[in-house]
């Protein structure tokens, strides 16, 4: 059982569904497995993801409103070409897009602007600072109002004799709160609507779109026909836009980030067994890291607001500049093969991702963070966004050549999620998939593949970056799923 009797199946455990809805914002897998193939190899393929993700508001949302799905579909390329100059050394290129968003809300719902947000989001960040408000605070308030001077020795005995009946008197500390609510009720709405501040934006949903591309550089040295040891560099572009819209975003709605296409390097390393007298074949790559310092352009059209609770945070803000940090994980991705009947392989892919140690928070939204933090229960500000799990996921399954031109293959897999609660860029918590793929080879050296997987999408509970830590969400997505479909082409010469 030759390794070049099998080559159709197990070219079919490369078509390009895999993993193009995984846990974060993982994509295409980065799987190495063309530059493993033997020999001088080509191969170009296109991947379409088909989602349905659906909610509805819960948690600290106080209305209770469906919200419709918000996973907009999306395609990406993957190429690969491989060299074997001699027996012992071997270069390839590998392009893919690993990472990626593409989410908008629709309808009526806590994530999308009505042009009514400017009310309801007054009184919920009114209600916000008022709750902050200690008694002698209040009663201070209260005091200032009816002209009370609290400089002079008078004042400061009159506020310690109130406080007191504060503290003792339900009667009294309902008349002062009632008072003093009424004085941070105005205060907000007037910020919030004053010339230059405009709640909610220029109005729509919230969305997201983040695009990365990969280039990774792959020099191979064999040493016998058993062993592969490669590594080499990668080149990794980074681009995308955040549009945050609603209720649920409190002084955020309204916020735009804009991530301009950024560039930088990292790298790969991994080797690689087989045995080709029995179609086994095993690898190992880890990749690293990415580090980005990235420009990105902010608007926040409700900065004033921030005025009541310090009178400088508005300008100060505004006129700060600073680069952010983006860093995209490191993974390992372990994949085995091996024959186990006559024209019949089988199939594994084992993959981890470190998303626990990934962070985005844009410049002036962290400083946003910090003003805020303390009225969230976050005093050291909080992210745009993070995930508190690493992410797990492996896809197993069977390829069978049938004749001489046609083979078919059979998958299951599974993905663990990067954690619950979760962004509300991205509601869902890892997946179960079962696919099919089936390839016709007019010759023996090029063949056409494609492939299905239908995803069972896990169920997940929506926080916004203020929430992230706790326990605490915005909305509940469950009953989800996806659809994905891939073409291939593969030359060997």
């Amino acid at each position: 059982m030759k390794m070049k009797s099998l080559a159709a199946a197990i070219a079919l455990t490369l078509v390009p569904v895999t993993s193009v809805f995984a846990a974060a914002l993982d994509r295409s897998g980065q799987s190495v497995a063309a530059f493993l193939q033997p020999d001088n190899y080509f191969e170009a393929g296109f991947s379409v993801l088909d989602p349905d993700v659906s909610g509805k508001e819960a948690g600290t949302t106080i209305t209770r409103r469906n919200i419709g799905d918000m996973a907009d579909d999306y395609a990406f390329p993957q190429a690969a070409i491989k060299l074997q100059p001699t027996k012992n050394f071997s270069f390839g290129i590998l392009y893919d897009q690993p990472f990626g968003a593409d989410a908008k809300y629709s309808g009526n719902n806590a994530f999308v602007s009505q042009g009514t947000d400017t009310a309801i989001l007054s009184q919920g960040l009114a209600n916000t600072i008022f709750s902050g408000l200690s008694a002698t605070q209040r009663v201070g308030a209260a005091l200032q109002a009816q002209g009370v001077d609290l400089s002079t020795a008078a004042g400061q005995a009159r506020l310690a004799a109130t406080v007191a009946a504060y503290n003792a008197d339900p009667t009294t500390k309902q008349t002062i709160d009632n008072g003093v609510k009424a004085v941070v009720d105005a205060r907000v709405a007037g910020a919030l609507t004053s010339p230059g501040v405009t709640v909610g934006g220029t109005g729509g949903g919230t969305q997201v779109e983040v695009e990365t591309q990969n280039l990774s550089f792959l020099f191979g040295f064999q040493p016998n026909e058993n062993f592969n040891f490669y590594a080499g560099p990668v080149y990794q572009t980074i681009k995308g836009d955040v549009n945050l819209r609603g209720l649920a975003y409190s002084v955020y709605s309204g916020y735009d980030a804009k991530i301009s296409e950024e560039t930088a390097w990292g790298w790969l390393a991994g080797m690689a067994y087989q045995i080709p007298e029995i179609a086994l074949k095993a690898s190992i790559t880890y990749r690293s890291e990415i580090d980005y310092d990235a420009n990105v352009k902010e608007t926040i059209p409700t900065l004033g607001a921030l005025a009541l609770l310090d009178p400088t945070a508005p300008a100060t803000i505004a006129a700060a500049q600073g680069t952010t940090a983006i860093t995209t994980p490191q993974s390992v991705n372990l994949d085995f093969q091996t024959g186990i009947m006559a024209n019949t392989v089988a199939f594994a892919n084992v993959r981890w991702v470190d998303w626990t140690n990934f962070t985005i928070q844009p410049y002036k939204f962290g400083l946003v963070s910090k003003a805020v933090g303390a009225l969230a229960n976050q005093p050291n500000g909080f992210n745009l966004v993070e995930y508190s799990d690493d992410q797990w996921s492996a896809n197993v399954g069977v390829g069978r050549k049938v004749n001489d031109k046609w083979a078919g293959n059979v998958s299951v897999g599974w993905d663990s999620g990067a954690g619950n609660p979760v962004s509300t860029l991205g509601p869902t918590e890892g997946y179960w998939n079962a696919g099919v793929g089936i390839q016709y080879s007019p010759a023996p050296n090029y063949f056409v593949a494609g492939g299905v997987k239908y995803f069972w999408l896990g169920d997940a509970k929506a926080q916004t970056g203020a929430q992230a830590g706790t326990n605490a969400y915005a909305a509940d997505f469950s009953d989800n799923s996806a659809i994905a479909y891939g073409l291939k082409l593969g030359y060997r010469f």
